[in-house]
């Protein structure tokens, strides 16, 4: 199973996330599940790259991805970046209605 987990700050802020596991569903190579789930955060990452010219500090192998979200220069790129993280988890969670056997999510707030 894949498990993803989006960690937010108190005042909601997106500030870190991780996708870990294997889906399982197919055999590698033709698994539709974690072919979807590379797809969408790989490319939430590279969308914030390119798109607002801000590095996340990101670690990646083999089932495994974790992104921290540094706090943007100013409003409007703080906007861009949590405006792609939103749209990220709403596609996760498309996938996760879907295959809910295959995908977890956990949303997770900071109460600081």
């Amino acid at each position: 199973m894949i498990r993803v987990t989006i960690k937010r700050g108190a005042s909601g802020r997106i500030e870190r996330f991780h996708a870990d596991g294997h889906a399982q569903y197919d055999e590698p190579g033709k698994d539709i599940v974690c072919a979807g789930v590379s797809a969408v955060t790989v490319g939430t990452v590279n969308a914030i790259e390119a798109l607002t010219g801000v590095q996340l500090k990101t670690r990646m192998k083999h089932g495994f991805l974790s992104a921290d979200i540094p706090p943007a220069a100013d409003a409007q790129t703080e906007s861009k970046m949590q405006l792609l993280l939103e749209g990220m988890v709403i596609m996760l969670k498309s996938i996760e209605q879907s295959y809910s056997a295959y995908i977890a999510m956990q949303d997770q707030t900071s109460s600081k």
